[in-house]
């Protein structure tokens, strides 16, 4: 079993990181955004603090963006895609590519399937 946190909070992840329970974060470029901060800063600083592995959400052109941001971030990044039809077409697409592939959104357990069809490394369910 791996624990990740939700947040892109910097300072939280850090406390949690020390316990050293956690696996991973999963973040939200929208949510980092509005704190102000470059969403790629954000990636670079939990880089930086050891982070092994952070699911960076794509949402525009996600195959490119997902290869993008795989070469810089190598293998601390896992492209985080919603569930919806272009999601996990891109989700293949990058599996294919061996990028690792967290699935969001996922609200049943066909969808669930469907994201392991297609490659996803992760699934993150809403319960």
């Amino acid at each position: 079993m791996k624990i990740f946190l939700d947040t892109a909070d910097v300072p939280t992840i850090l406390k949690h990181f020390e316990t050293g329970l956690i696996d991973g974060v999963t973040t939200n470029p929208s949510l980092i955004k509005k704190s102000g901060r470059d969403p790629e800063d954000v990636y670079r600083e939990l880089a930086m603090a050891g982070i092994p592995d952070i699911s960076m959400e794509v949402v525009e052109d996600m195959i490119f963006e997902g290869r993008r941001l795989a070469a810089e971030f190598n293998e601390v990044c896992t492209i985080k895609v919603p569930c919806t039809p272009e999601g996990l077409k891109a989700c293949k697409v990058l599996s294919d590519d061996g990028i690792k592939v967290n699935v969001t959104l996922i609200f049943n357990a066909s969808q669930a399937i469907l994201s392991a069809k297609a490659g996803a490394t992760y699934v993150s369910p809403f319960i």
